[in-house]
């Protein structure tokens, strides 16, 4: 038996996306950029899938850039950003719980000499709009906050934050990392004030190696890889087409029953929560039931080390995540957990569940009986 539950990580590809895309790299293999039949019919299909994209979101179909991932789109927003707007000012604002690809620019901005103001977080992993005003000042010129946090599934309050930064400077431009509610929730740009936003293939049934950075046609923005000038010449390089069109195919796929897939995917959350509280030494992070994402769920066991958990669980078929598998395979403390405040005791004791479409209530109960076996005896051995 195998049970996935590390979805936050990566997802399993729809059979449909890797069939098309298999079909394309064998037979529709032309360079988009190419002048005859075969480049023509490739640059129709790049075509195809920005329509898709730019219909789900309600946006501009010039409005869509496409990337290697999460992280380039990360990067290129951040660093596009500031890079081109630096004149008007060198203050850039984040939280402190973003994935490293906005941490860690963010971090190499300011040692070219950018200031960076990160906004703390509450006990559940949520900005405080009065914290993002006090922030703001006539230096400030981008704003980076993420919709769904990969850890422990809060979820920021980007409409309300996207109304404030444009009531404050309409300049402003408002950056947000999709990466983990796209695909669990209709976001619209245009109207919550987004003038950026970051998403990846990989995270929702797509192939790897491919997402998207929306950008608002008024945003002033400079390219950070140079090359053959594809794609308006802000991100250069033969465009990927087998993957392009396998994320449109996957985006297609997963919002057609949307609500209803979120519904389901809150009743296991639930399912797993409930049970999960009634093991002893069990405690659960951020926030509770639907006031988070339907997919994450993270879990810390007094007692027992995370990497002995996961090992056990997987000896059982059970795959999960030590929090975030974003980063490098060393040790260090979450971010995430270390500004919800979560004790030292259990930064090092925590596990990350994520559900996904294929997810099963089977698979959930399964997995709840074998924690109840494995943590008791694991906590003993822990104490010998």
């Amino acid at each position: 038996m195998e049970i996935y539950l590390d979805n936050s990580a990566t997802t399993r590809c729809f059979d449909e996306v890797a069939g098309l895309m298999t079909t394309i790299m064998c037979e529709d293999y032309g360079n988009p950029s190419s002048l005859h039949r075969k480049g023509m019919q490739a640059e129709q299909k790049i075509r195809y899938a920005k329509e898709v994209i730019a219909k789900n979101l309600k946006v501009n179909e010039k409005e869509i850039f496409f990337t290697s991932g999460g992280t380039e789109s990360d990067n290129l927003a951040i660093r596009g950003c500031a890079y081109a707007n630096c004149r008007a000012g060198k203050h850039l604002i984040t939280t402190q719980i973003e994935h490293p690809a906005v941490l860690q620019t963010m971090k190499h901005l300011e040692e070219e000499g950018f200031r960076v103001t990160y906004l703390p977080v509450d006990e559940k992993g949520s900005i405080r709009l009065e914290d993002l005003q006090r922030a703001i000042t006539g230096e400030t010129i981008l704003v980076s906050i993420m919709h769904t946090n990969n850890e422990i599934g809060s979820l920021q309050p980007i409409e309300q934050a996207g109304a404030l930064i444009k009531k404050m400077n309409p300049r402003i431009l408002f950056h947000v990392d999709a990466v983990q509610g796209y695909g669990k929730f209709r976001i619209y740009p245009k109207k919550m004030k987004i003038d950026l936003m970051s998403v990846s293939g990989h995270k929702i049934h797509g192939p790897k190696g491919i997402g998207f950075l929306y950008v608002d046609e008024k945003v002033k923005i400079k390219p950070i890889v140079f090359g053959g000038g594809q794609q308006n010449g802000l991100r250069s390089g033969t465009e990927a087409v087998p993957s392009i069109v396998g994320m449109a195919k996957a985006i297609e796929m997963i919002y057609h029953d949307l609500e209803n897939e979120a519904e389901r995917l809150y009743q296991l959350k639930e399912a797993f929560t409930e049970g999960a509280k009634r093991i002893e030494g069990v405690s659960l992070n951020g926030p509770a039931g639907r006031d988070g994402a339907p997919h994450i769920v993270s879990v810390s066991v007094s007692g027992v080390r995370s990497e002995v958990l996961l090992h056990a669980l997987e000896d059982k078929g059970i795959y999960v995540s030590a929090g975030s598998a974003c980063s490098s395979h060393k040790p260090q403390p979450s971010a995430t957990l270390q500004a919800i405040g979560l004790s030292k005791d259990l930064l090092s004791s925590t596990i990350r569940f994520s559900f996904s479409v294929f997810t099963t209530r089977e698979e959930i109960d399964y997995t709840l009986q074998v924690m109840c076996e494995l943590i008791p005896m694991l906590r003993r051995y822990t104490r010998k």
